[in-house]
C-alpha cells in the first residue's frame, strides 16, 4: 500500500516492521564472531514483537536460505552493513558526550536501545521520539526484562508529523543546552519537504555546541522501485508486511550535507564502503549489494546561525 500523509503502523507492519528488521540486524551483528557492536536488547525486543520471519533471521533458520535469492555473501554484507552503521552512530554519541554534551534526542527511535546500553555520562538525558504504540511497546518490554536505562530516558510518544518540537520542550528539553541529535534510518521514509522541515526544526531547537548525525541515500533520487519490489513476494511468503517500494519517498530532494551546511552545521560524510574498509569488512560487489546502493553517513556540529 502506498504511503499516505496520515498512515499509521505498529512494529509488525509497514514502516514499523522495518524498525523490527533493523533490530534483527543488530541482533545478528551481536551474534556474529566479528560483530562490531553488542546490543543485548535487540534480540529480546525482536522476539517480543513476535514476527516469525525476524526470529528466524536471528536464529539462522535454514528455511530462510532461499529468501529473495540472498547469497551467503550478500547475507554477510547485510550483517556487516548494520554493524558499521550502528557503530558509526554509537561512536557519534560517545564522542558527543565526551565533548560535554549532556542532552540527546533520538528521532523515530523504534527499537533503538542506546538509552539502555551506551555508557552515558552522569547527568545525561536521552529523549526518544516515536509513535505512541512503539514507545509503549519498547518501554514495557524492556521493563519486563528488568532493563534499566544508563541515562535519564524521557520517551516522547508522538508522530514526527505532529508538533514534536513542542512535545519535546514540554518534556523538559532545554533549548539553551547543546544537544546530540540522531536521525538514523529515517530520511527515506520522509517526503523531500518533510526532510527539510525536520532539519529546520532541529536547527531552530539547537544551541551552540550541538551535534547532529544522520545518513543520506543518493539512490533514493533515482530509486529503482521494480528492483526493490522483486523482494516483496518473498517477504509476503513469510508473513511480513513490508513492501519497500511503497514505503519510501523517491525522487529529487536536497542533499543532506549541503542543506545542513547552509544552516550553520559543519558536517562531513563518510561512505558505507569507507566504513567497511575501516573495519575490515568485505565490500560487496554491485550485484551483491543493497538495492539502495551506497549510503553516506553524516555527522558534525553547529558552528553559526542559520542563513536563509
Amino acid at each position: 500500500m502506498p504511503r499516505a500523509h496520515d498512515d499509521n503502523w505498529d512494529l509488525a507492519s509497514s514502516v514499523g516492521a522495518t524498525a523490527t528488521m533493523v533490530a534483527a540486524g543488530r541482533a545478528m551483528v551481536t551474534k556474529d564472531p566479528n560483530g562490531l557492536i553488542a546490543d543485548p536488547f535487540a534480540e529480546p525486543l525482536v522476539r517480543a514483537v513476535g514476527v516469525d520471519f525476524f526470529t528466524k533471521m536471528i536464529d539462522g533458520d535454514p528455511s530462510l536460505e532461499s529468501f529473495g535469492n540472498v547469497s551467503p555473501t550478500r547475507a554477510q554484507a547485510i550483517i556487516d552493513g548494520m554493524g558499521v552503521r550502528t557503530k558509526y552512530f554509537d561512536d557519534y554519541f560517545i564522542d558527543a558526550t565526551a565533548a560535554g554534551v549532556r542532552q540527546a534526542v533520538i528521532l523515530a527511535s523504534g527499537l533503538d536501545a542506546r538509552a539502555y546500553r551506551l555508557p552515558w555520562p552522569a547527568g545525561t538525558v536521552v529523549y526518544e521520539i516515536d509513535q505512541p504504540q512503539v514507545i509503549e511497546f519498547k518501554t514495557t518490554t524492556l521493563a519486563d526484562l528488568g532493563a534499566e536505562p544508563t541515562a535519564t530516558r524521557r520517551p516522547i510518544p508522538i508522530d514526527l508529523r505532529g508538533d514534536w518540537p513542542e512535545a519535546l520542550q514540554a518534556a523538559g528539553f532545554d533549548t539553551s543546552a547543546p544537544t546530540a541529535w540522531l536521525a538514523e534510518g529515517l530520511l527515506i521514509y520522509l517526503p523531500p519537504d518533510a526532510q527539510d522541515r525536520l532539519f529546520d526544526n532541529i536547527t531552530a531547537l539547537s544551541a551552540a555546541g550541538s551535534t547532529i548525525a544522520t545518513e543520506f541515500v543518493p539512490a533514493i533520487i533515482d530509486f529503482d522501485a521494480d528492483k526493490v519490489r522483486d523482494m516483496s513476494p518473498s517477504f509476503r511468503e513469510h508473513g511480513v508486511d513490508i513492501d519497500m517500494a511503497s514505503l519510501v519517498y523517491p525522487g529529487q530532494r536536497n542533499h543532506v550535507v549541503d542543506y545542513l551546511r547552509a544552516r550553520g552545521w559543519d558536517v562531513a560524510g563518510v561512505t558505507r564502503t569507507e566504513l567497511f574498509e575501516r573495519h575490515g569488512c568485505n565490500v560487496p560487489d554491485p550485484e551483491e549489494d543493497d538495492p539502495l546502493g551506497e549510503i553516506i553517513f553524516i555527522s558534525g556540529g553547529l558552528t553559526h546561525a542559520a542563513t536563509s
